[in-house]
């Protein structure tokens, strides 16, 4: 693949022609970014200067650029110009999150389940051998936040991912988190339906005092045994909401 170069300073070099020009220089300017390790404020060439050092039409970095802006990566600031931007992880999980939310009838319970088992279970083994004071104070706050909230759907939907959310946290992973985030909204609405079910709330909140236990006593395979026991209940309870599920889209 071409790559630019740093010759006399330059941001990159003249790219061939061809379909998706624009395309073709945003991958390069994000090549050059990456490969030059610039930092999240860090000035970027004219729009000017780049189509001279590409060898393409300010048209063409115009639309390289909106492209880059609209993924987060550069953006124009007033009086600077084009500069590095600063990556929200949370624009990740996001995204993710508006693929979900825009799939036509929705992704099934099933799958959602199965990437959802992969992940906690091993992010619940790190937690429990990783998780500092503070974190556990979290986690005991979100719990206790649940149980005062049994008798409210939307609290206890709120507290209960709050608990889960709180336990990718603890992972001192920051991967972890963006990858539970991403599927965060759908977890909040499945909650909102199974916690309609009579006694869900007080079963969800035991479940979870056990996954707590583990995680405070730093027992990453006890914890894991309680994050598949709460995962197979919920579970549980979706597959008696599925008919209604079903028959609602």
């Amino acid at each position: 693949m071409m790559r630019p170069t740093d010759q006399a300073g330059g941001f990159g070099q003249p790219v061939t022609r061809g379909p998706r020009l624009s395309d073709r220089v945003a991958e390069l300017m994000l090549d050059t970014i990456l490969s030059r390790q610039l930092q999240p404020g860090d000035p970027l060439p004219s729009e000017r200067e780049l189509g001279d050092q590409f060898g393409v039409s300010r048209t063409v970095i115009r639309e390289a650029v909106r492209s880059l802006s609209a993924k987060g990566v550069v953006s124009s600031l007033p009086g600077r110009g084009l500069v590095v931007a600063a990556l929200d992880p949370e624009d990740v999980s996001s995204s993710m999150s508006l693929y979900l939310r825009g799939q036509a009838g929705g992704i099934p319970y099933e799958r959602i389940h199965e990437v959802r088992s992969a992940l906690e279970v091993d992010l619940i083994g790190r937690a429990a051998e990783r998780a500092s004071e503070e974190d556990l104070e979290k986690l005991r706050e979100a719990h206790e936040r649940m149980g005062s909230t049994l008798d409210d759907l939307e609290g206890a939907s709120q507290a209960d991912v709050a608990f889960h959310r709180a336990l990718a946290e603890s992972t001192d992973n920051v991967l972890y988190l963006i990858m539970l985030d991403s599927i965060g909204d759908v977890l909040l609405d499945i909650r909102r339906r199974t916690l309609g079910l009579p006694d869900d709330a007080p079963r969800g909140h035991k479940e979870h005092a056990a996954i707590l236990a583990a995680v405070e006593a730093h027992d990453a395979e006890r914890a894991r045994e309680a994050m598949r026991a709460h995962l197979a209940s919920a579970l549980e309870r979706w597959h008696t909401l599925e008919p209604a599920a079903d028959g609602g889209g």
